[in-house]
């Protein structure tokens, strides 16, 4: 996440995320599951405006991103109550005490219903970019907290980089990551719905171990890496949408270290070797009629 205070008001990049591996080790009392997970932030996000305004109201709205400034109206994202963003700032105001309002303008590039964290990342931002906007003083590990009570991916946005979350994703802690990973990410034309692939996944037994990939991941090594991508979710979510197992054949014919689906889909990344691959193949995809490729990189 990354935040600017303009003469106007504040803007925040929310990054998308990638799982590097992604263990579901059971079911909780709480009907929440019980993950381990290694995530990346990724230079493919959201961008959040805000502006103070002094009558309470909190304003939404919502573009998607083109090859023009502001390309059209999201029409698909909800701007009232039950959208995120909203949700998160209204949330901050009540715990502060404040009865001061938000201007907000979503410029969404972040693919819904793809695994990459588009709605938790915009929460994040959102609980930043207010209290910024107001002069809070809020700490990020409060912000962070407040974050979990509105979704199990939001407090890994305030991480900063590569970090090993645990319980149901809330349990953030920060890795270390050497040099810049380079991947070429594409989505499927149809999304997911998380339930119904955490409903269809059974639980590693036994349980896969994060540390060689967490290993990999701290020297650098592509090679190791790509060995040790893991994703308990994915032979779940392939069984409710074939177009993955398509996807990661498509990937692996075009020389990738390795892919998988990440979160609970319908989104896959291949590992390229390095900028030059991921661009390359993201073109290639393109011109197979895969609309939903593009290069990204990680790096700390």
């Amino acid at each position: 996440m990354y935040l600017v205070r303009t003469p106007s008001g504040v803007v925040v990049q929310a990054p998308a995320k990638l799982n590097l591996f992604f263990e579901v080790l059971g079911k909780r009392p709480d009907g929440f599951h019980e993950i381990e997970t290694l995530v990346v932030p990724i230079d493919c996000g959201d961008t959040l405006w805000f502006a103070r305004r002094d009558d309470g109201r909190i304003q939404l709205s919502c573009f998607q991103a083109g090859s023009r400034k502001d390309a059209g109206r999201a029409d698909d994202v909800p701007l009232g109550p039950e959208n995120l963003v909203v949700r998160a700032i209204e949330l901050l105001r009540r715990r502060a005490g404040v009865s001061w309002g938000a201007d907000v303008r979503l410029v969404k590039r972040i693919p819904s219903a793809a695994g990459l964290g588009g709605g938790s990342s915009d929460a994040a931002a959102a609980l930043a970019g207010a209290n910024a906007l107001w002069g809070l003083g809020v700490t990020t590990q409060v912000l962070a907290e407040l974050g979990a009570e509105l979704g199990s991916d939001v407090p890994l946005f305030f991480a900063q980089g590569a970090a090993l979350c645990r319980g149901r994703g809330e349990r953030v802690e920060p890795v270390a990551m050497r040099g810049t990973l380079h991947f070429v990410l594409v989505r499927p034309p149809v999304g997911l719905s998380t339930a119904a692939v955490y409903a269809a996944c059974q639980p590693g037994r036994p349980p896969r171990s994060v540390q060689p990939a967490q290993e990999a991941l701290k020297l650098g090594n592509l090679r190791e890496l790509g060995i040790h991508l893991f994703n308990r979710l994915e032979p779940a979510a392939e069984s409710l949408c074939p177009w993955i197992g398509r996807l990661r054949s498509e990937l692996a014919r075009e020389g990738c270290l390795a892919s998988r689906m990440t979160g609970s889909g319908t989104c896959c990344f291949g590992l390229c070797h390095h900028a030059g691959h991921a661009r390359r193949v993201a073109e290639r995809l393109q011109a197979k009629g895969w609309a939903m490729a593009w290069a990204v990189r990680a790096s700390r």
